[in-house]
């Protein structure tokens, strides 16, 4: 299995930015992708940003231009640099990973980080 644990949540000012941190610990040798949700309260769990294991990403809409997925390696962990925050963004924010075996890709969560943005 994989472990995730997310941090670098927390409140912000509007315009501001904030920087979470997903650490993956397990059998991360077989992840192929890793990516972020959000929920807002009363709202569905959206997808935010994803990355391939060979640096592709995409982004939803609503946060292209300002949000950046990336990855480390070395350290095993995953970053969402989001910056010119809006109070849309406030919403918890969950990472995954996508894990192959065999043929059958398994998605494991973290445990999710509050991400509050004021007006």
């Amino acid at each position: 299995q994989v472990q995730l644990v997310e941090s670098g949540g927390g409140l912000v000012q509007a315009g501001g930015s904030l920087r979470l941190s997903c650490a993956a610990s397990g059998s991360i040798f077989s992840i192929n992708a890793m990516g972020w949700y959000r929920q807002a309260p009363g709202k569905q769990r959206d997808l935010v940003a994803t990355i391939t294991n060979g640096g592709s990403t995409n982004y939803a809409d609503s946060v292209k231009g300002r949000f950046t997925i990336s990855r480390d390696n070395a350290k095993n962990t995953m970053y969402l640099q989001m910056n010119s925050l809006k109070p849309e963004d406030t919403a918890v924010y969950y990472c995954y990973s996508n894990t192959l075996r065999g043929p059958t890709s398994y998605r494991y969560w973290g445990q999710g980080t509050q991400v509050t943005v004021s007006s």
